[in-house]
Formats: C-alpha cells, structure tokens, sequence
C-alpha cells in the first residue's frame, strides 16, 4: 500500500505540473518516471545475478580473489566457471530494457499517429472533448483549465507559423532556404570541432607526476561534458534563426544535440579501442604478448567502465553546479532588481524541454554503455534519477516561469522515446569489445578466448535436448523461415495499418463536410 501511494503521490505532482506549466513539460517528468521505474527494475536484474552470486561465491570461498582499484568495474568481480550466469547480467539488462522502451514507443506512435492531423478538429477535439468530467476539486479543475489553455496556445502558434511561410513569396524562400544551408554547415563545423576536441583529450598521455596524471584522466570527461554544455546552446540560438514551426524546432534541436552527445560516445569508445589494440596492429611490441595493450591498460575492462562511471559523476555534477551557481542567483537577481535593463532582458528562466530531455536520454545512454563493464551503474542510475526527478522539480517551482513558447506533449513523448532507442542503439557498440581477448588478470572474463565464449561453455552444459534445441534456433534452418514469416508478418501489418488510415481519412473527410455545412 505504501508503494501504491508514493506512486499516487508522483501522480498528483505530475497533474499538478502539468495544469502548471503545460503537458510538454509534464511530458518530461513522466518520461523521467518511466526511466526512474525501468532502472529500478534493471537494478533488481544486476542486484540477482551480479551482487548476490558474487557474493555468495565469495563468502564460500568458490573463488580466487581479484583486486582492481575501481570498486565498480569488472575487476572487482570474481571469476567463475560453475556459475556462468553472472557473466549475463549486462545484456539481460540490455533486452529488458529494450522491451518497456519499445513498448511505450509503439503506444506513443499510435497515438502520435492519430493525433498528427492538425487540419481538423485540433480545436474542437480539445474544447468539446478535451475537459474531464470526472473531476471534483476546485484547484484539480484550475489546474485542467490550465493545461487545455496550454494546448491552445500551442496550436495557434503552429497556426501562425504556417500562415506566415504559406504568403511568403519565391525569392524569401530561396534566401531562407540559403540562409538554413549557411546555418547548417556551422552546425556541422561545431560538431566536427567537439569531436576532435574529444579525441585529443583521449589520446592524450601524461607520466610521472600524479597531479597531471589525475588530470589527463579526467580530460576526456571534462572535454565531452563542456562540449554538451556549450554547444548545445549555440544550437538553441541557431534554430531560432531558421524559422521553422515549434514543434520542428524542438525535434531538429534534439536531434543535433542528441548527435553530439551520442556521437561522442562513439568517439570516446573508438578512441578506447585505439589504445587498448595499439590503433589495430597486432603486431605492436606492445600487444603482442596479450593481444591489447596491457601496458597501457591492464586491465582493460576496467579503464572502459571507469570512463562511464566517470561521466556519469560529471553530469550530475554539472547539473547540480548550473543549479547552484546560475538558476538559483538569476532568479535572485531578476527578482531583486526587476528595472535593470540588462536583467530585464534575461529575464526569469524558462524550463526547456528539449535540453532536459536529452540530458536524461544521455545519462540513460551512459548506463546502458558502461553496463557491460561496470555493472553497477543501473543501481546509481537509479539512485541519480531520483534525485534528478526531485531537484527539478525544486527549480521548476523555484526559478522557472511558464514557457512564453509551450510545447506539445502528444507530438513530442514519441520522438523522446524514439532518441532514447537511439541511444539503445549505440550503446550496444560496446558489443564491438567483446572480439578482444579479455584481460589475463581480471575480470569475469580470464582464461577464455573471448567474452562470448562463455555462452558457448555454458551452452555445452546443458542436456543434450537443451543443447540440441539451441543449436536448432542458432542454425539457417530456423533463420530461414522465422525471416519469411516475419516479412509476410510485416507486409500484412502494413495493409492492415494503410485500411485503417483509409478508413480514418474517409471519416475525417465526412467530418469535415459536416462542420463545413
């Protein structure tokens, strides 16, 4: 029952933030909840086949001991070749996590998919259909108000927007368009400069004098948490050049600053992966007794998580310091001295959606990469998410103002989960690590050729019905045909899904003649 009630008790804030300030951003605190809810579950998976194994396994003194100095990476635990199932833990969590998200994301897209039709009833639907009955309270009322006066503001935006392009003439276009090319090649240029910025702080070595060492170590870091910092503001500056609707606005801005950070990750890894295999020459002096570079990296399971765990820290910790050190005092200042012209421009924060979005998203991104070698991220991605949930709401309430500009949730929650499937995506890059040989001192790994010569070993295990019936499913004899019944699977989900949208214009067309009438 307490359960049931903490989860009432975010219902109510959610609905109370939502006839506040709008569903776009309630949108963001749901999408939170949902993340909050999908890592808890993730940790309660590592929590039963990492934690708990290891620690048995230790307490009964099944294997040898292992030191690393991270306490979180895969130094730390044990070896153990009677009970390969811990060495599962990662990907488990990579497969249920992509259940709940796929989930949602078909949900979000089917509603997405019969709301996109703005040309009808866009007003109509919300005035006539949108209030709840069901409400008795007074403030849950106000609140409700709020939020359609919300959605209306949003479409007559949109409205406006269109209206202004459509009269438009041929020669403002052409320099708009011209205009957007120009833009979007310093876009690229910003890009470009962030990731060689990240693969000189990776590539970078220092030797001899710890401080400088401890510095180096965290360059990469730092590097990639300024360039999420700064660069996607200049990209809030720029698609306000651009002109284009608002709610392109927020999926072109997400979708550069997702780019940024997604594909900082992948530069970060790669350059990784350039160390630990000598820049792929396996015949290096350096990687030739191991097969990577033990020098470098000992164990390189370890130095992979570590750079995870490390960023995670780092964005947590730049959110706390923009809350400190630039919400909290631009509130004060703003409301302490109201005439100065300069403060008056600044004016009150507003809470952008797109921005706290990605952050999420990309925190969600590093757990999911790092999981593999740090398997405990899950569990402080929970604990952080948590702590994100309730620090902003504290600014929301106490530095931020309602949006001049408002965004909508029912376009908007589809294309949030779509970015986060795509940082699904790229976490599995990871998965590229595992053709290495694994570290020969450390690790769940040592002693076997290669990371997924375990699902082998353990398949080897099983009864020989069982064995037989994994060699059927991994064989072109089941392929085969499972690939033609998905595609005639697909191909009938497609007419079923173009009858329907036949059927929903007809009805639309109809509807429309009768209002016109």
């Amino acid at each position: 029952s307490s359960a049931v009630a903490y989860g009432e008790m975010w219902r109510s804030t959610l609905r109370h933030i939502g006839g506040q300030f709008g569903t776009g951003i309630q949108s963001y605190f749901n999408f939170l909840r949902f993340l909050v809810l999908m890592n808890f579950v993730a940790s309660l998976l590592v929590a039963g086949f990492v934690i708990a194994p290891n620690a048995a396994f230790e307490a009964l003194s099944l294997n040898r001991t292992t030191h690393q100095n991270s306490s979180l990476g895969e130094g730390n635990f044990k070896s153990s070749s009677t009970h390969p199932r811990q060495n599962y833990s990662s990907r488990n969590h990579l497969l249920f996590s992509l259940l709940p998200t796929f989930r949602r994301s078909v949900y979000c897209l089917k509603r997405s998919l019969v709301s996109e039709d703005a040309s009808l009833g866009s007003y109509s639907n919300k005035v006539f259909a949108g209030w709840d009955f069901g409400l008795v309270e007074h403030k849950a009322a106000q609140l409700k108000h709020k939020s359609i006066r919300y959605e209306l503001r949003m479409d007559l935006e949109e409205e406006a927007v269109r209206r202004r392009q459509a009269e438009m003439t041929t020669a403002q276009r052409t320099r708009l368009y011209v205009f957007r090319g120009v833009l979007n090649i310093l876009v690229l240029g910003l890009l470009g400069g962030s990731f060689y910025c990240i693969y000189l702080a990776t590539d970078s070595q220092v030797k001899g004098q710890f401080a400088l060492e401890l510095l180096v170590a965290y360059l990469p870091s730092v590097v990639i948490t300024a360039a999420n910092l700064i660069v996607p503001m200049i990209f809030e500056v720029i698609v306000q050049l651009e002109k284009y609707p608002l709610s392109f606005q927020i999926k072109i801005t997400l979708l550069r600053s997702v780019f940024l950070r997604l594909a900082s990750l992948v530069v970060l890894l790669i350059s990784l992966w350039s160390q630990i295999t000598c820049g792929g020459d396996p015949q290096n002096p350096e990687c030739q007794k191991c097969g990577y570079n033990n020098h470098l990296h000992p164990c390189w399971e370890t130095s992979v998580g570590q750079e995870m765990y490390r960023l995670m820290i780092f964005d947590l910790l730049v959110m706390l310091l923009v809350m400190l050190f630039v919400e909290f005092p631009r509130k004060l200042l703003v409301t302490a001295f109201p005439s100065c012209p300069l403060l008056k421009f600044w004016g009150q924060q507003e809470f952008v959606v797109p921005a706290n979005v990605l952050d999420l998203v990309y925190g969600q991104t590093l757990c999911w990469t790092g999981v593999l070698f740090c398997p405990l991220l899950p569990v402080l991605n929970t604990i952080k998410y948590i702590v994100v949930f309730y620090l902003k709401k504290l600014t929301l309430y106490a530095n931020c103002r309602p949006a001049e500009r408002t965004f909508r949730a029912s376009s908007s929650n589809f294309f949030f989960l779509l970015v986060l499937l795509l940082g699904l995506a790229i976490s599995c890059v990871p998965a590229l690590y595992s053709i290495l040989p694994p570290s020969k001192a450390c690790g769940p790994f040592r002693g076997e050729p290669t990371m997924w010569n375990t699902v082998s070993s353990a398949i080897s295990e099983l009864p020989r019905t069982a064995r037989d019936f994994f060699g059927y499913v991994g064989s072109i004899a089941f392929a085969v045909p499972l690939f033609l019944l998905l595609s005639i699977l697909m191909f009938f989900l497609k007419a079923l899904a173009d009858s329907y949208s036949s059927v929903v214009k007809g009805l639309k067309w109809q509807l429309r003649l009768v209002s016109g009438s």
